[in-house]
């Protein structure tokens, strides 16, 4: 019966310094906390970064100093005055020299001896090169014919005429998401109607039926502007006539073509649009 009761004191002593112990260091914690938080955890460049944040105990005349970090990299230092409810914050403009790497960057607040850190990740717009030039695209014993064009983001490997499928095929190789634009002669690629009234083009990428836009045409040339992504490679351009070596076969071809893309074609990007 003793040992029942000398086992149930020490118990007891045990936890009545534990029920001492935890709201001491709970206070205690509290007492050194200090809370930051940012307006979104993903910037690009030109975005406001709106930092705010609180300190537990405000000690007279001390600043929040706060750091921002990329890659051991000082990219912006600032001191913040607090306000008396102990509430403190700053905005930062991501643009300039200092916001020109992409990746994750890390703010620090130090308030006394006390700090406490967060992240965020941040993209530069990045203006993807543009190179306008012409390629010359071999058409068998009827020679040779150059199509003009303008890539962004990217550069242009090859240009072919698909004999089978009435196509010029354009091989990419991308940097980046673009656009190329293609000024393409009548005499060697085209789309009509029976009634000889201009057609839509097919183009596919990859496989895929994507849209494109075109901006203008004359009786010479039909010009297109079709985008990309980084991972494309082969833009597909469908019409109903290539140059005389490969013969016409005009709406026949054409709406077979469209019906079979519908059947086969399971990433539609977009709905075209003249």
């Amino acid at each position: 019966m003793c040992k029942i009761q000398h086992v149930d004191k020490k118990i007891l002593y045990c936890m009545f310094v534990l029920a001492l112990a935890v709201p001491a260091a709970a206070f205690s914690q509290s007492e050194s906390l200090i809370i930051i938080e940012t307006n979104d955890s993903t910037y690009v460049e030109g975005d406001s970064i709106v930092i705010s944040g609180q300190v537990s105990t405000v000690i007279a005349g001390t600043p929040v100093t706060l750091k921002i970090i990329a890659e051991d990299r000082l990219v912006e230092v600032a001191q913040l005055p607090v306000a008396q409810d102990g509430s403190y914050s700053h905005i930062i403009n991501a643009s300039g020299d200092q916001w020109s790497k992409e990746g994750e960057y890390l703010i620090v607040a130090s308030y006394g001896e006390e700090s406490v850190e967060t992240r965020f990740d941040y993209f530069p717009i990045v203006v993807a090169p543009e190179t306008t030039d012409s390629f010359e695209v071999g058409a068998g014993s009827s020679g040779t014919f150059d199509v003009e064009y303008t890539i962004r983001g990217g550069t242009v490997k090859n240009m072919q005429i698909d004999e089978r499928n009435l196509a010029l095929v354009v091989t990419i190789e991308p940097t980046s998401k673009g656009s190329i634009s293609l000024d393409m002669p009548r005499d060697a690629i085209d789309a009509k109607q029976s009634n000889q009234s201009d057609e839509i083009f097919i183009i596919l990428i990859d496989g895929s039926q994507v849209p494109y836009t075109e901006s203008t045409r004359d009786s010479d040339s039909r010009f297109v502007m079709i985008d990309f992504e980084v991972d494309d490679s082969e833009i597909m351009i469908i019409g109903t006539w290539v140059i005389p070596e490969f013969g016409a076969m005009a709406v026949i071809v054409l709406a077979v073509t469209i019906t079979a893309i519908i059947l086969l074609t399971k990433n539609t990007r977009m709905r075209i649009s003249i």
